[in-house]
């Protein structure tokens, strides 16, 4: 994998579209959450303090069953804007007069500090970074040694009924291209993580009419293509994207059918080495969890 950006993505895109995405997680974030969180079962680690990456798209309905999981670990919620910020706030708030206000475990709206968690958790979120290979840094200096990363994202073959029908059509993609699996788990190596455990399931869609389909698309997410359409489409342009649509595979019900991609990652954050050179550089964080690992000490 090239140790660059997406070539298909536009960053400008994705910044506008963090600015104005709605403070509410999506049906399918929530649904592919409680997939994820399916899979903690087979992490023994009990988190200390673990950090949500983007919980208001991610899912607030996991986030609520993160924390009864962990009723005793500190929790840092991380939001990119701060309109985002302040809703998670009112969100995860507790009533001033609930006794867990004042004796529960502190919850911060807040990046961790470095080394600061035992988990991190990021659902959705991934695919729509405009530079993931930063955001995969960030989640590893946030984590402590040991610690584990667990997220999800879309995969290749996401939308591949909608890409179909617009190269059939002779019209811009309809949408970046998104990474492989195999790719995120040579990123995650990349950038420090250990042992990644990546899978993938291709989860079917339906719709009643093309509208509500459309409805769907625009709460998952935007077009962040270079090449997309520019500027602004007209109802004549939309009318015939509503009479395409109709063309897209149908359920024996009659329902429109479209399909999506989910890859789910997992992997730890190992003792940091030191590459041998007749000059080295180790920051202190790096050589204290190096001491620590070889004197046993957890």
């Amino acid at each position: 994998m090239p140790n660059d950006r997406p070539p298909t993505l536009d960053p400008m895109a994705v910044a506008r579209w963090q600015r104005v995405a709605p403070a509410s997680s999506p049906w399918l974030h929530e649904e592919v959450a409680q997939r994820m969180l399916d899979r903690l079962q087979w992490i023994k680690l009990q988190p200390q303090a673990w950090a949500h990456w983007g919980a208001m798209r991610g899912g607030m309905q996991a986030h609520r069953q993160l924390a009864g999981r962990y009723p005793d670990a500190e929790c840092f919620v991380v939001e990119a804007q701060q309109e985002l910020a302040q809703a998670a706030i009112k969100n995860i708030a507790k009533s001033w007069w609930n006794p867990k206000r004042w004796a529960g475990p502190a919850v911060h709206v807040e990046a961790p500090p470095p080394a600061g968690v035992d988990m991190l958790w990021a659902n959705m979120a991934l695919h729509e970074a405009a530079d993931p290979q930063d955001l995969l840094a960030q989640w590893h200096r946030a984590l402590k040694v040991g610690g584990f990363l667990m997220f999800s994202c879309l995969g290749p073959d996401s939308a591949r009924e909608l890409r179909e029908l617009y190269r059939a059509l002779g019209w811009p993609p309809a949408g970046h291209e998104l990474t492989d699996m195999h790719d995120w788990g040579d990123m995650l190596v990349q950038t420090g993580f250990a042992e990644p455990v990546m899978d993938m399931e291709r989860i079917t869609l339906t719709y009643e009419t093309p509208q509500r389909l459309l409805q769907e698309l625009r709460e998952l997410g935007r077009n962040f293509h270079p090449a997309r359409f520019t500027g602004l489409r007209g109802r004549a342009w939309k009318a015939r994207l509503l009479q395409a649509l109709e063309r897209l595979p149908r359920q024996s019900d009659g329902r429109l059918m479209l399909t999506f991609e989910v890859i789910y990652g997992h992997a730890l954050k190992a003792q940091p080495k030191v590459r041998v050179s007749p000059m080295s550089a180790v920051s202190v964080q790096d050589m204290r969890a190096m001491l620590q690992g070889s004197r046993g000490i957890s």
